[in-house]
């Protein structure tokens, strides 16, 4: 599978997990503290052959995203779930703990920013749904992020990533039924 797109991790190790997945090209941010010489890469990339944003499922890496996202409009987001990016020993969450197979996946549900997103889903209706507010919110908002494959989000960001994303009131819907089975189903 080769990715046309240049690919924005955090280091070494994420870049080499990625080439054993997929045939594409990685920038390294070495961090969260991002320097403006890798910003200038990630904006020529993103010019002339786009830019896929693939962070670990955590606060770093949230910060990461959102960092390079306001600094380089229009990339593509890629996301891996948390429950895959934890090694077997249970130390540390990353991208280079994840299989091939994983990486695959996330890489093949890349989901693009819009820049003037319409609001299709209400607050009211994530409170309804107990997205925002409720004991079990995290949790939902945790499997809802992995059934969309948008990642993590808390509660104030939620709505925010859906608009970005460009999830439709119907793609919700399905994958809030989804979550719901699944609690059920515990």
């Amino acid at each position: 599978m080769r990715i046309k797109e240049i690919i924005v991790v955090e280091g070494r190790d994420d870049t080499a997990k990625i080439k054993s997945a997929v045939d594409a090209d990685t920038i390294e941010t070495n961090g969260s503290a991002i320097g403006e010489e890798v910003i200038k890469r990630i904006r020529l990339a993103q010019q002339t052959r786009g830019v896929i944003i693939f962070t670990d499922p955590d606060f770093p890496g949230e910060k990461i995203r959102k960092t390079v996202a306001e600094a380089v409009p229009g990339c593509k987001h890629a996301f891996l779930p948390k429950h895959l990016a934890i090694p077997k020993n249970n130390r540390g969450i990353g991208v280079e703990h994840a299989s091939v197979e994983s990486i695959r996946e996330s890489l093949s549900s890349v989901h693009e920013e819009m820049e003037d997103p319409v609001l299709e889903i209400t607050t009211e209706e994530l409170i309804e749904d107990g997205l925002i507010g409720s004991a079990v919110s995290r949790k939902r908002r945790e499997r809802l992020g992995d059934r969309l494959n948008i990642g993590y989000t808390n509660g104030k960001q939620l709505q925010k990533r859906l608009q970005m994303f460009q999830i439709t009131k119907s793609e919700y819907k399905q994958a809030m039924k989804a979550v719901m089975q699944e609690e059920q189903n515990e």
